[in-house]
C-alpha cells in the first residue's frame, strides 16, 4: 500500500476525505474526485500536502480528513505482539446454541475452521468476507472471529475485508463499509485496527460513520502502542476503547496503549484461537495484542445482548461497581479463556 508518514502517522499520499460541500472549495488543489458508498475522495495535483489541504477545508467549516492508514493490532515489527505462533487444537465445541445477536467484524476476512462449520452466517460468506490467506497478518480476522465465537456462543458474524493479508487498510475503505451498514446495523461492530491521526485530532468523516450507528456498540483496539497518544477510532466517545492486560489479568500489557480516553480492558497476552491451516499451522494460534483484548470485550458484549438492547447490555459490562476500575484502563472485563 502507498503511504507516506506525516507526524508520526501514516496517510494515503496526496488524498483527502472530505463532505461533499467541499469539492468546489478544493477545485484549484484537485486533480479528480472519486465517490462511492458515500465517501467523497479528493485526488489531489501533485506537491499539494493532504494535511495542509485538511486543515485549510476545515478553517473553511468543512468535515476534511487525509486519507489516514489504518493498521490491525498487533504490528509486526517484532515484540510479543508481532506475530502468531503455532499450538495445538484447542478444545471448543460450538454446541446448539444460537443467537440472534449481530456482531460486524471488519478486518481481514475469515477463513473456514472447523469452529463454523455449518453456521449459517458462514455459509452466507461471500467473497467480500474471506481471509486474504497470505500476508504478515493473514489470519488476524479469523482469529478475532474464533474469541468471538467462544465468549459469545451461537452470535451471527458479519464479515467485510477492510485489512489486507499485511494488515492495513485506509479510512476511505472502512467509512465506506460502515456507511453500507446504515441500512441494517449489526447490535456489536469490532474494529480491531486503527491509527494515530496527523494532528492527533479525531477524523471527523470516520467518527460521522461510526456516531450514524447510533444503536450500535463500537468496540476499538488501544492500539500497540505503548503510549498515551489517542489512537482512532478507540479514542472517540462513540466507541469503547480497549488496552490489553497481561495473561494474569492484573497488569498493562507492556505493547498496550493507554489512557484518559481508554474505556474498559481485557486480557490481551498470549491469547490461542482460531487459525488459518497452512504451513506451522494447523488451524490453532496463539497471538498477543490489544486487537484481541477488544474481540472478548465485543463478545462479552454480545453475550450479554442475548437479553438486553446492546447499548443496556455495554452499560452493564462496564459498570464499574461490578468490576475492577484501572487508572488510565478503563474497567476490566474478565476473560476465562
Amino acid at each position: 500500500m502507498d503511504m507516506q508518514s506525516v507526524g508520526e502517522a501514516f496517510i494515503r499520499p496526496g488524498q483527502v476525505l472530505v463532505d461533499r460541500g467541499a469539492v468546489s472549495a478544493a477545485a484549484r488543489w484537485t486533480q479528480a474526485v472519486s465517490e462511492a458508498d458515500g465517501v467523497t475522495v479528493l485526488h489531489l495535483s501533485s506537491g499539494v500536502d493532504p494535511c495542509e489541504i485538511t486543515a485549510e477545508l476545515r478553517d473553511r467549516g468543512f468535515r476534511a480528513s487525509p486519507n489516514h492508514v489504518l493498521t490491525g493490532q498487533p504490528l509486526f515489527f517484532g515484540g510479543p505482539a508481532s506475530r502468531p505462533f503455532p499450538v495445538p487444537p484447542v478444545p471448543f465445541r460450538p454446541g446448539r446454541s444460537r443467537s440472534d445477536v449481530v456482531v460486524a467484524l471488519l478486518d481481514t476476512g475469515v477463513a473456514k475452521h472447523p469452529w463454523w462449520s455449518g453456521g449459517d452466517w458462514y455459509s452466507r460468506l461471500g467473497p467480500e468476507g474471506a481471509d486474504a490467506a497470505q500476508g504478515a497478518q493473514a489470519g488476524h480476522g479469523t482469529f478475532i472471529a474464533g474469541l468471538l465465537a467462544r465468549t459469545a456462543p451461537g452470535v451471527r458474524l458479519r464479515v467485510r475485508r477492510v485489512l489486507d493479508g499485511d494488515g492495513l487498510g485506509d479510512e476511505a475503505t472502512v467509512v465506506r463499509a460502515l456507511h453500507r451498514m446504515r441500512d441494517d446495523p449489526p447490535h456489536v461492530l469490532n474494529l480491531s485496527f486503527g491509527c494515530h491521526s496527523f494532528d492527533d485530532r479525531p477524523p471527523p468523516l470516520l467518527s460521522d460513520a461510526i456516531g450514524a450507528l447510533r444503536d450500535t456498540v463500537t468496540v476499538a483496539c488501544a492500539g500497540n502502542t505503548a503510549s498515551d497518544r489517542p489512537f482512532w477510532p478507540a479514542a472517540l466517545p462513540c466507541a469503547v476503547g480497549v488496552a490489553a492486560l497481561d495473561a494474569a489479568q492484573e497488569r498493562r500489557a507492556p505493547f498496550s496503549g493507554y489512557g484518559t480516553w481508554v474505556d474498559a480492558c481485557a486480557r490481551g497476552d498470549w491469547l490461542t484461537s482460531s487459525f488459518l491451516n497452512t504451513g506451522e499451522f494447523g488451524g490453532y494460534a496463539a497471538w498477543s495484542g490489544t486487537s484481541f483484548a477488544a474481540a472478548l470485550v465485543s463478545g462479552a458484549v454480545a453475550d450479554a445482548a442475548r437479553r438486553e438492547p446492546a447499548k443496556e447490555a455495554v452499560d452493564r459490562v462496564l459498570d464499574p461497581r461490578q468490576s475492577r476500575q484501572i487508572p488510565d484502563l478503563g474497567v476490566l472485563v474478565p476473560a476465562s479463556l
